[in-house]
């Protein structure tokens, strides 16, 4: 896979740690053929690289923990345990180094719930409540038809109904969806450092946004008017570093939290209900796992496995 090559001694043209690739290449074939799908949907090989690293930790920290748990069968509690940990520089491979800072267990935190919400999206997550098969499940969302410009000027309007019962993260959420793409991680890894103001009559106000896709790669939205005011009270309530949209008791929102909100952004806006049931957030992100896996949506063929 491009960028990925493993590097086992200086300077033989490796670009991603060996020990790494091997402890990925070891996973089973389920496992593994979900990472390397997950892999290969990344944008950059800047990107898988950061992907492979922070998963490659985390399946360390997994294995020292619980040797009997595998990766597709971790919990939120797992997650918010590691971070926890890199929060406070107590992971058990590296008891030396210092605490991370929190942006940076935001951004590593951002990765895994990319990970596992790529795996939900396709059915292999061993604790999902979702039956049916994986090829029917991606047909499903694949089939739904696209939002008309009728439907997104509803769902604007969703949006403010949810602003108005006080529902900020909710609605600032789907408002951002809704004009930039962006895939749940790049919203839940959002930092008031990547709203940028600019000053009007009355002080300030955001301008531009930028979501970040992995480590390196940014990429800079214009922030529709509906979304401003939103940026502005979160900002406001939200200390340096922390995550912007979260959910109501401090935990960080993933796909299904942001499939929720936009079911009720369009309910809300008076998009009728089976249709507003059936929007999934990937409807609305620019390239979406299905197209970028193919039309089967079906994960790579397994690679022979020792």
């Amino acid at each position: 896979m491009p960028g990925l090559r493993p590097r086992r001694r200086p300077r033989d043209g490796g670009e991603a740690a060996g020990g790494d690739v091997d402890l990925v290449d070891a996973l089973d074939p389920l496992t593994w053929r979900t990472v390397a799908a997950w892999l290969h949907d990344k944008p950059s090989a800047a990107t898988r690289q950061v992907g492979l690293q922070v998963l490659a930790s985390f399946l360390r920290w997994l294995r020292g923990t619980d040797q009997a748990l595998e990766l597709l069968a971790v919990t939120g509690a797992h997650l918010d345990t590691y971070c926890e940990l890199a929060r406070t520089g107590a992971l058990t491979r590296t008891p030396a180094r210092k605490p991370l800072s929190t942006r940076t267990v935001a951004r590593k935190r951002s990765v895994l719930l990319s990970f596992y919400a790529f795996a939900w999206q396709h059915g292999v997550v061993r604790h999902n409540q979702v039956p049916g098969p994986l090829t029917a499940r991606n047909r499903r969302i694949a089939g739904t038809p696209p939002l008309t410009r009728e439907e997104r000027r509803l769902l604007r309007q969703g949006v403010a109904c949810l602003a108005a019962d006080g529902r900020t993260a909710e609605a600032a959420a789907v408002a951002l969806l809704e004009s930039t793409g962006a895939g749940a991680d790049a919203l839940a890894g959002l930092t008031r450092q990547d709203v940028h103001s600019v000053a009007d009559g009355a002080g300030s106000r955001p301008a531009v946004i930028t979501v970040h896709h992995g480590r390196d790669d940014v990429v800079a939205f214009p922030v529709p008017p509906l979304a401003r005011p939103l940026l502005r009270v979160l900002c406001a309530s939200r200390p340096a570093g922390e995550p912007l949209i979260r959910r109501s008791d401090g935990r960080p929102v993933d796909v299904d939290w942001l499939s929720d909100a936009l079911t009720d952004a369009a309910l809300a806006g008076g998009i009728a209900e089976q249709r507003a049931r059936d929007l999934h957030p990937r409807m609305l992100r620019a390239v979406t796992v299905t197209d970028l896996l193919g039309d089967s949506g079906t994960l790579p063929p397994p690679r022979p496995h020792p």
